[in-house]
């Protein structure tokens, strides 16, 4: 099975982020703008938290707050669970089910690589059970000889 590394190799490894003052208006904003539903907390390149679209919902709208003054600093989660690009992606998987988390940044030697969704671990997971199924149709069928 691939690592959560080798999965950020064909994603990509752009994150998205932004800072703890930004209100979260100018988060939505920045989640509607590059289609994602999370974001890293950045003040400089050290990780203060991460913000989802489900923290933004429960934490603002369903409390009665504004998107427009709140900021995310009020809001994001800071104790940040997270995966290391060696990892395999069955570990992944399971962490977020057990955690029950859509997002996870990945970390190489302690240096942010990137950041996963659910949506991405299953895709990959998918992809790797689809090789596998036509590798086992083939060597049945005795294709190639």
């Amino acid at each position: 099975m691939p690592t959560v590394r080798d999965m950020i190799r064909k994603k990509g490894g752009e994150i998205f982020s932004v800072v703890p003052d930004a209100t979260v208006y100018e988060a939505l904003s920045v989640m509607a703008k590059n289609n994602t539903g999370a974001l890293m907390v950045l003040s400089g390149n050290k990780v203060e938290g991460i913000l989802s679209e489900r923290d933004c919902v429960r934490k603002v709208d369903l409390a009665g707050r504004s998107s427009k003054t709140t900021r995310v600093s009020e809001i994001m989660t800071t104790k940040v669970i997270f995966v290391e690009a060696s990892q395999p992606l069955e570990e992944c998987m399971a962490l977020m089910i057990d955690k029950n988390i859509r997002h996870l940044p990945v970390y190489d030697g302690g240096q942010l690589l990137g950041l996963i969704s659910v949506r991405d671990v299953l895709k990959e997971v998918v992809d790797v059970q689809k090789f596998m199924i036509s590798q086992l149709e083939h060597y049945i069928t005795g294709g190639g000889r």
